[in-house]
């Protein structure tokens, strides 16, 4: 103790972080500062992907529930779910800047144990979300291409996406994050063209269409809670990133603009220019309102912009779940063998690892996987908000560079909505929903003894897994400093 506490006294602010989960003695930057780091304007369209990725996959909030509540939903939820992620994301992610994110917000507030439950869980939520994204490409395809409907060739237009997509993962972070910059531009420009094509055929009165007695709840809120969350995935890659402290607040906030405009325009373009036929609406309709409005021309840009964009969230949502697995390696919690980088910076393991997840998950349904992963993810949400509420309340003095302000009495406020949200969504879900989540909750409950237990029987190699301080051990040596 007597060493720690000497090192603690010498630091503050992220060196204190660096001292309780990356050193304890031994400087994290050296291996770090070799990869060149993400700046701003990637990180602001790889938080878009991460989150958005444009308005691909909201048409079934049309279907659901009509335009009324459509457009509702996608301003009220931001404002309810989105703002408390994105600003506790900021706080949290600023205050520990390292790889891992989450993980170690809920390691040091609750202990590495669950700590790990929090990886697992959200691991396997976004592997579950980065499967959408060849069934999205392939259904924005079929009606071009008939035969990527179903069987053969659509199952090795899959594993051929999956694979060139992993690649680029593996190439490094930067080139990652600036081919998010190009894709974003390119899927957001068909809707700006679309929307001036239809500024003649906008009937104002089209919007406010509402039938309460014919909304699907289900299918509504799991709809608009994957298009509007998983902000805090940024933090997992904190450590790649340039001038965490000040480059984090600035672009959540403007990948929250970002996002939440390109879900509002097009759903206005959309639901006003076209009769609505609500049966229709389901993902990969845009497309066809691009037809009815500007012609072949303008499906096939909303088509490739799909497929474009869909690239765009794949590898930004993998490159989030390997420096997870990274970060939490660096941490004790994996082997070591995750936390190895390639020659290009990348958690090659954690990559490999992600991309076979993809892949066992692709045979599930749209609205199985995003309702099977909101499940999962609404678990590792609570945990959030509790780590966040109790580090307020326990560490108030720990150097934070971006602070929400707020009192104590307001951090607990800010996570009272969306944890009713959560709440909603899990009580809404399908008894088969329920139980593959369930089942992948308990095997990360099982999975982490097992893994303790490998590491005293010396089967596995694991870094300074003995190095992780409890929260209690955090505020001791701090208050100690």
């Amino acid at each position: 103790m007597k060493q720690r506490n000497s090192l603690v006294k010498q630091t503050s602010g992220p060196m204190l972080r660096n001292a309780e989960y990356i050193g304890l003695g031994e400087d994290p930057s050296p291996q770090m500062d070799k990869y060149q780091k993400v700046s701003i304007i990637p990180l602001v369209f790889l938080i878009f992907y991460e989150v958005s990725g444009g308005p691909f996959g909201v048409e079934d909030s049309v279907q659901a529930a009509g335009p009324l509540l459509a457009l509702l939903g996608f301003l009220v939820f931001a404002i309810i779910w989105s703002v408390p992620e994105a600003l506790i994301t900021a706080e949290m992610g600023t205050m520990f800047p390292e790889n891992g994110g989450y993980v170690v917000w809920v390691s040091s507030a609750l202990g590495p144990y669950w700590g790990f439950q929090q990886g697992w869980m959200k691991w396997l939520s976004g592997v579950i979300d980065n499967a959408l994204y060849p069934v999205l490409f392939l259904d924005y395809l079929k009606s071009t291409i008939p035969a990527l409907e179903g069987g053969l060739p659509r199952v090795t237009a899959i594993l051929v996406l999956t694979a060139l997509l992993t690649y680029m993962n593996y190439r490094g972070l930067t080139i990652v994050g600036w081919v998010a910059v190009l894709l974003g531009v390119f899927s957001l420009l068909p809707f700006i063209v679309m929307g001036f094509i239809a500024i003649p055929k906008l009937e104002p009165s089209r919007w406010f269409v509402v039938d309460l007695d014919n909304v699907d709840w289900n299918l509504y809120l799991n709809t608009l809670f994957w298009n509007l969350n998983y902000w805090d995935s940024v933090s997992t890659l904190a450590g790649e990133v340039e001038n965490p402290s000040r480059t984090f607040p600035k672009a959540l906030f403007y990948a929250f603009i970002l996002v939440v405009s390109g879900y509002i325009f097009p759903l206005l373009v959309g639901t006003g220019a076209i009769p609505l036929q609500r049966e229709l609406w389901s993902d990969g309709y845009f497309s066809e309102i691009a037809k009815m409005l500007g012609g072949v021309w303008l499906r096939s840009w909303i088509q490739g912009a799909s497929a474009l964009s869909n690239m765009g969230m794949f590898v930004a949502e993998m490159s989030s779940d390997s420096f997870q697995l990274q970060g939490m390696a660096e941490l004790g919690m994996l082997p070591a063998i995750f936390g190895k980088r390639s020659r290009y910076g990348t958690p090659l393991i954690g990559i490999l690892f992600s991309a076979s997840g993809v892949i066992l998950l692709s045979w599930l349904s749209f609205q199985e996987i995003v309702a099977a992963e909101n499940y999962l993810y609404c678990f590792g949400m609570l945990m959030e908000f509790i780590a966040f509420v109790k580090l307020r309340i326990k560490c108030p003095a720990v150097s934070r560079p971006y602070k929400i302000p707020i009192s104590t009495v307001g951090a607990i406020l800010i996570c009272f909505p969306p944890t009713l949200l959560i709440f909603v969504v899990l009580a809404l879900a399908s008894l088969k929903v329920m139980v593959i989540s369930i089942l992948g909750i308990i095997i990360g409950l099982v999975l982490e003894p097992c893994l303790r237990f490998s590491e005293k029987k010396r089967w596995l190699r694991f870094q300074r897994s003995s190095d992780l301080l409890d929260f209690q051990a955090t505020d001791h040596l701090y208050n100690e400093s």
